[in-house]
């Protein structure tokens, strides 16, 4: 089952242009160690949820995985073969806009190994480059 909102305000939306750097959600929270992303642009919630399975196969039954970001972007497209003109396609599809700097997934109570594969498995999924940031100790 994709991740989309339960309800929507407009149905459709203009995709827009990813610009500048995350100002917010860029820190470690939740867990120890996170996924930090390095490029901007789209993550699908079936990308999401790819991610998801494949951290917590790794992980077992040991840690807990928070992931960070929801899919609240409707994405439009018009069926194959179509003509041109009669207006904008239905939503297809569901995505999280991504910033350089967006911490997408954290892992808390595992050690720095099992963390690292289990995150390692994750960047696999995702259609954006991503590093390892540890939790900040003042």
């Amino acid at each position: 089952m994709p991740l989309m909102p339960k309800r929507v305000k407009y149905r459709k939306t203009q995709r827009g242009r990813v610009r500048g750097n995350a100002t917010r959600g860029t820190e470690v929270s939740f867990g120890s160690f996170g996924l930090q992303v390095l490029d901007r642009g789209w993550v699908s919630g079936q990308q999401l949820e790819a991610a998801r399975l494949a951290a917590s196969y790794a992980l077992g039954t040991e840690g807990r995985l928070y992931v960070r970001v929801f899919p609240h972007k409707a994405i439009s497209a018009k069926p194959a073969e179509t003509r041109m003109g009669t207006g904008k396609g239905e939503p297809e599809y569901y995505v999280a806009v991504v910033k350089p700097g967006t911490v997408l997934c954290e892992v808390g109570g595992v050690p720095e190994e099992m963390a690292r594969l289990a995150l390692q498995r994750v960047c696999h999924k995702l259609p954006v480059r991503t590093r390892l940031v540890k939790r900040r100790t003042w």
